[in-house]
């Protein structure tokens, strides 16, 4: 790790300056304490940093889970409650490491993953419209449901702000949304100073300045709800008492258990994402361990949310920094939760000048990122299957909530790789040849049940005098299901004086007396279940 501080150096303070804004805003987002943002971003930088052995990804509170936490405390009534779901979530975090599920983020559609994301930056955008305004009246149900309790929805809460208007907040939200995407997408490109001072942390800084010069003006005057509200201590000690410790009261009831399993999963499914495209965007193509990152990921949730915390991702924006910054090891990472760590407690009077509607401006922006139009127009291009899957998970996210959104997406998933099987896509190639009478089935390497319906369709519709030639020479696994079916027809074949000429890995069978008693024989060739 100190073999390259000559590189990570530099980058962990390009991720400093990436990382502090966005851990007030997701806490921001997340309708959670500030300091638990900052407190989740050293956690996953210092703790997750030491454990991982991703040698450029940055670890910390994540956008996407803002909608499940800010829902989550709402449903709890008690961030103290939360806390202890996030504990839990650590434990089933290092039960799937241990267990070897690495591999589960393969088992998302892509559709899926991405409407998910999508959905995410939606909620993000329609969430910090009020902060934006200055209205931050928070509405109950309306960060992580689109229905509250109340009758409230978010978009009632987002035609509240004509009655709530604050006219510095506006001037300083509208100037920070001005500079960040005026940084981004024309300064960066000229110099690569605006590479390493990223145009958020600007926009932070000049908000904040704004705010001060605010204050004398009555017109223009931000009062303190609408600023960011980081406890200041007088000497070390009192630090202790800012923290906000779990209470495990509840810790086994169904709705703590509910939301620690959803914030497991749906935290290992960012960190497995980041990692994914952390690695391909590593010019030295190393590879994380999967299995090590969820158990590290799992050590750090745990103990962010002992003190506080918000849970813990590994994260793409953070960590494509550290890539573009040159990063080399870990240590980057590592440092920039030490820089965290000093700004918190060094500097708490500063932050708390800092107007939410900056915030509000830097998260806007970011759920912009996540839900750009061009991914509407690519998945749509790439037809249905890809873009009915995504667009279902949008928009049950954004009228609902987020996990009614993963397992709409899912359903629809599933619902059309069932369909394609049935269409015989995959599994089955029908040729008919020259002669019109001799008809050619070859199977895929593995047919199993979810075939059957779509192998039973082409079998009994081949017409009486022909001559099938089925194909099986490249098939290791046979479902059953299936041979039953190959059993019965058999039967129908004699009927309408079907010829069956079996083309198998050890030879050639014409017209077999019963599927089942050969594959016996040659089970050698197939694995098959009796």
């Amino acid at each position: 790790m100190f073999k390259h501080l000559r590189n990570d150096i530099p980058a962990s303070i390009v991720v400093f300056f990436v990382a502090l804004p966005l851990c007030l805003g997701i806490a921001l987002a997340s309708d959670a304490p500030p300091l638990s943002g900052l407190i989740a971003g050293i956690i996953g930088g210092i703790v997750v940093g030491f454990i991982s052995k991703s040698k450029i990804g940055v670890s910390g509170p994540a956008a996407g889970l803002a909608a499940i936490v800010a829902a989550a405390i709402s449903s709890l009534g008690s961030f103290e409650l939360f806390l202890s779901a996030v504990v839990l979530s650590g434990v089933i975090q290092i039960l799937f490491g241990v267990l070897k599920m690495g591999v589960i983020g393969y088992y998302f559609p892509n559709s899926v993953i991405k409407g998910m994301l999508t959905g995410i930056g939606i909620i993000i955008i329609l969430k910090q419209i009020p902060h934006l305004f200055g209205y931050d009246l928070e509405v109950e149900g309306a960060d992580g449901f689109f229905w509250a309790k109340s009758g409230e929805n978010t978009f009632s809460a987002i035609a509240h702000v004509v009655d709530n208007l604050t006219l510095g907040s506006i001037i300083i939200g509208a100037l920070g949304l001005i500079i960040i995407l005026f940084w981004d997408n024309i300064l960066s490109k000229k110099h690569n100073i605006f590479k390493i001072i990223q145009g958020s942390l600007v926009a932070v800084f000049i908000g904040t300045i704004l705010q001060i010069i605010f204050s004398d003006n009555d017109s223009l005057m931000i009062e303190g709800k609408h600023l960011v509200q980081v406890p200041v201590a007088e000497k070390f000690s009192d630090f202790q008492s800012f923290l906000s410790f779990p209470d495990f009261s509840q810790i086994f009831s169904t709705e703590v258990l509910v939301i620690a399993f959803t914030l497991a999963l749906v935290a290992s499914l960012e960190t497995l994402l980041s990692v994914e495209a952390t690695d391909k965007l590593d010019p030295e193509k190393n590879i994380t361990p999967t299995n090590r990152e969820l158990f590290a990921q799992g050590i750090g949730n745990i103990a962010s949310g002992l003190i506080g915390g918000l849970p813990i991702t590994q994260v793409i924006v953070r960590s494509s920094a550290n890539v573009q910054s040159n990063a080399k090891t870990k240590m980057s990472a590592i440092l920039h939760g030490f820089l965290l760590l000093i700004s918190v407690m060094s500097i708490p009077i500063m932050l708390n000048h800092i107007p939410k509607s900056v915030l509000a401006s830097v998260l806007i922006v970011v759920g912009f990122k996540l839900a750009k139009p061009s991914l509407f127009k690519k998945m749509f291009t790439l037809g249905w299957i890809q873009f009915v899957p995504f667009m279902a998970t949008i928009l049950v996210i954004v009228f609902t909530n987020l996990l009614y959104g993963i397992f709409t997406g899912l359903t629809i998933g599933f619902a059309v790789v069932l369909i394609k099987n049935y269409q015989n896509s995959v599994f089955l190639h029908k040729k008919e040849s020259q002669d019109t009478n001799v008809i050619e089935m070859t199977f895929a390497e593995e047919i199993s049940f979810l075939n059957k319906a779509a192998i039973q369709k082409e079998l009994f519709s081949i017409p009486a005098n022909s001559r099938l030639e089925l194909d099986i020479r490249k098939t290791t696994y046979l479902d059953y299901d299936v041979v039953e079916i190959l059993e019965d027809f058999i039967i129908q074949a004699k009927n309408k004086n079907i010829f069956i000429h079996l083309k198998s890995e050890r030879g050639i069978v014409d017209n077999p007396s019963s599927f089942i008693e050969f594959f016996k024989l040659k089970k050698t060739i197939l694995k098959y279940e009796l």
